[in-house]
């Protein structure tokens, strides 16, 4: 059977299905059971024939909810929280994740241009992060300690304006995402611009390794959910873009609700990274095999929560199906 023969075959069950989906109460656990058999035998049949098609992709999605919501109907409200982050999470991030490369490299790209430009134009670096704050730091480096700025203020104060201000990060780079995605793109670019620029400039002052063993403390959460929040503005943009088989207005109610999922559950690891940054980057002469455990341990967590957790997750999943 050609592709467009089966989609229109079938097309009409697949989207009373997701409607069905959409309105939880109206829906029994029996119910449930029967679609995910029709749907599973419809992926079947989509990955034998087309197995790299939209269609296939389309339909594991929709087993793949079904399968969520089997799941949740066997739990008692009380574990809701815990399948949220351990199941709906993840596999949210799998479905985002050709978003948060896109995201990663813009980010990326935009690093390497800030530092291209601060290597080739010493002024550059007061043109993005401004005059007071260049002059603050080079006031620091000639006492000795570049990044004496983070023990100036009260940890308690700190923190809460630390997160509240990555908080507003993230949510700003999601909602740009209405501008059919480049206004993301924009503010990933301009925040790579400034890692990059400042990094540079702490090099030219031969500061680097300190400096980046210091900032990466707390900036391995930061900046990562800042991408990740990115990748949230982009699912959201391009459901804009590109609403597939669904009205655009459909398209953008499910991608906006996607993509604040991602954002939302980005906000423990801005609270762990102003925690971070509050009260124990100001430490800047602690050992280096601090400084570079917790840089680890925070890396480690980013790419498995948010990269092969959500594959391995995936898999098995497909493994259970087959």
């Amino acid at each position: 059977m050609r592709e467009a023969a089966f989609v229109k075959q079938n097309l009409r069950k697949w989207q009373e299905f997701e409607r069905q989906l959409e309105n939880e109460k109206a829906i029994g656990p029996d119910q449930l059971a029967e679609l995910f058999i029709q749907i599973t035998d419809d992926l079947s049949f989509s990955r034998t024939q087309y197995p790299k098609s939209d269609t296939t992709q389309y339909l594991n999605n929709l087993a793949s909810m079904i399968h969520l919501e089997i799941y949740k109907n066997k739990k008692e409200d009380k574990k809701r929280f815990i399948t949220f982050w351990k199941y709906e999470l993840p596999f949210l991030f799998k479905s985002a994740h050709r978003q948060l490369f896109y995201a990663f490299t813009i980010f990326t790209i935009a690093i390497l241009i800030g530092v291209t430009s601060v290597a080739n134009d010493e002024n550059f670096i007061r043109l993005v992060l401004g005059d007071a704050y260049v002059n603050m730091t080079l006031e620091n480096i000639e006492k000795g300690n570049p990044l004496a700025v983070y023990g100036k203020t009260n940890e308690a104060d700190m923190f809460f304006a630390i997160t509240f201000n990555n908080i507003k990060v993230s949510f700003t780079a999601f909602a740009a995402g209405l501008l059919i995605s480049i206004g993301t793109g924009f503010l990933l670019f301009y925040n790579g611009l400034m890692v990059g620029a400042f990094f540079t400039f702490l090099t030219q002052k031969g500061f680097l390794l300190d400096s980046l063993l210091i900032v990466m403390l707390h900036g391995t959460l930061e900046l990562s959910a800042i991408v990740i929040a990115g990748a949230g503005g982009f699912v959201m943009g391009n459901s804009i873009l590109f609403p597939g088989t669904y009205s655009r207005l459909e398209s953008f109610k499910r991608g906006a609700k996607k993509g604040l999922k991602i954002v939302m559950g980005l906000m423990p690891v801005f609270i762990v990274a102003g925690f971070i940054e509050s009260f124990i980057t100001r430490y800047t002469f602690m050992p280096w095999s601090v400084k570079l455990f917790v840089v680890v341990l925070s890396a480690i967590f980013i790419v498995y929560y948010f990269i092969i957790y959500p594959i391995k997750l995936h898999r098995d999943e497909r493994s259970t199906e087959n």
